[in-house]
This record gives structure tokens, sequence and C-alpha cells, in this order.
């Protein structure tokens, strides 16, 4: 019998501390890996502006891992606006973070990792279609791994073939999910074709690190409109028949006033006033935000 047939099968800990050498994990994974809630790393999935995403083993089954990035290593610009209208439960830290304390600057940080976690579980109460939470621990959701039809890593909705009618369709599933996220009293605040994953049973929205609560933030409107011109921009690159932007206004109309349910059919044709949103400013915002996204593509191919 040869040498090499006799030595021993490494063992869990070897094995580990291989794939350790091999990839550099943040200290969030270790402490996971540590803890035991992930068993394994399997590799990086995706890369974007306030996270990254690893492919890992947790209780037997593969899941995703987000890693949300320290300040200083975020590219998110403008985060005053989607902060607003946040409220800290505790008041001490509340007034730490209105006074940019350096108590305060961790307490804000911490309440910016967290706001994902919150939205998610907000979110699947009102029956919004988004991954399943597992674990939230140093700075790291453990959540479901959204699959295709061929039990792979679902694609983005922009990573994906439609022809125009399956594009229409796919929008008015989205348009849906965003009424009962409102009606949960969030907007998404970042929903592209890029924050929506193509499931085996329809798209799944992702990323809420930026969400707004509707009632406590004075944008809250102006951005409701911007994600669906974004949904909009989707349904133009498939030749598909946009959608006017009164399909927001209107939801939002009847948000204010009480009347939105999950189930409120809309017809597009609301002739609301849109005197608050400068319309320009918006289009030159979706193409910065745009350009910005297809860099952050790029790294993370």
């Amino acid at each position: 019998m040869r040498l090499e047939a006799c030595a021993a099968k490494p063992t869990r800990f070897a094995r580990l501390l291989r794939k350790r050498t091999r990839m550099r994990l943040p200290t969030g994974l270790v402490s996971l890996l540590d803890q035991g809630l992930i068993s394994q790393v399997v590799r990086p999935l995706m890369s974007g502006k306030e996270a990254q995403v690893y492919l890992v083993m947790s209780e037997g089954e593969e899941r995703v891992a987000k890693v949300y990035k320290e300040s200083t290593q975020r590219t998110f610009k403008h985060r005053a606006v989607y902060t607003e209208g946040r409220k800290s439960r505790n008041s001490r830290d509340q007034r730490a973070m209105a006074k940019g304390s350096r108590h305060g600057r961790a307490k804000d940080e911490e309440a910016w990792r967290s706001a994902e976690v919150d939205m998610i579980y907000r979110l699947r109460a009102a029956d919004v279609t988004v991954p399943t939470p597992y674990h939230f621990l140093d700075g790291v959701l453990v959540m479901e791994l959204v699959k295709d039809e061929y039990g792979e890593p679902a694609p983005r909705l922009g990573e994906v073939e439609l022809d125009a009618p399956s594009a229409e369709v796919v929008f008015d599933q989205l348009i849906r999910e965003v009424v009962k996220m409102l009606c949960a009293g969030v907007v998404h605040a970042d929903l592209s074709d890029f924050n929506v994953l193509m499931g085996a049973d329809g798209p799944v929205v992702i990323d809420f690190p930026q969400s707004l609560d509707a009632a406590g933030n004075q944008s809250a409107r102006k951005i409701l409109i911007r994600d669906v011109a974004n949904l909009n921009g989707f349904l133009l690159g498939y030749g598909a028949n946009p959608r006017p932007l009164h399909h927001a206004a209107e939801m939002w109309a009847l948000y204010a006033s009480g009347d939105l349910l999950p189930d409120t059919p809309l017809t597009g044709r609301f002739k609301g006033s849109n005197a608050d949103v400068d319309l320009g400013a918006l289009i030159t915002e979706l193409e910065d935000d745009e350009r910005d996204e297809m860099r952050r593509r790029g790294a993370s191919t």
C-alpha cells in the first residue's frame, strides 16, 4: 500500500482552514463559521455598493450571506435622503446619532446595517415576495438563496432574455409588489432590474438597505416615482410598451388617502399633479444611477 493511501482524511477544521487560506473572508463570515451558523463559504456571488454577497452552506442547505460594507467602503450617495424618518428605539441613541458623537456614529452604522433585516421581516408580513431571512449577526445577513427553475442561483432580471409580452407580465407583477410594499408603508428606493431576481416562481425583490418609511420621509413620493420610472426603463429594453409615470402618482394618492389595498387595481391614467417632482432632475439622477449600476455590474462580473 502506498504511503499516501494511509494518510488520514483532513478534519473539518483543516478543510475549513484551507478554504479560509484560499479565500480571504470578511470578519463577520469567520465569526459565523466559528459559531456554526454557516458550515462552508462556497464562493462569492456578487458585490454591490452596500455589501458583498457569498454563497454559503447553512443548516444543510445552500443560502446566501450578505456582508455589509463599512461606511468607508460604501459607494452609496445621498444617504441622508434615505434615512430621514428612521427612528431608534433608544432615545439616548437617537440623540447621540443626531449630534454625530462617536457613540452616535457607531449606532448610526449599526442602524444602517440592520435596516434591511427589519424591512424584510416587515415586507414578509405584508406578503411581499422577498427572500426568507435566517440569521443576522456581526453585520452579516444569512438568508434564502433564490433559485431558478433549474435549481441554480437565480439571475438578476436584467440578465435574462424576455420577449415583449413576457416583460410586460413581469412589469405588472412588480408593480403589484410595489403596491404591497407601499401598503406596508415602505418605498424600495432602489428598485430596478438589478435588484430583482428571476426565481422559479417569478420575480423576487431584493436589496432594501436604503428603503424608506413612506409616512416619515418627505422624499418618499418622488422616489416612488423614480422606482416606477426604473421599471419603465426595463420594459423599454425589451421593446415593450412603457407605462406612464402616472402609475406611481396614482398609487401614492390612494396611499395618502388611506384607500390603497394590496389588490387595488391601477388604471395608469391618473391625472394628479406632479408639480413637486422635477422630472428633468429625476431623469438626470436616473442616468447617474444607471452609470453607477453599470460600473458595479462590471466589477461584480
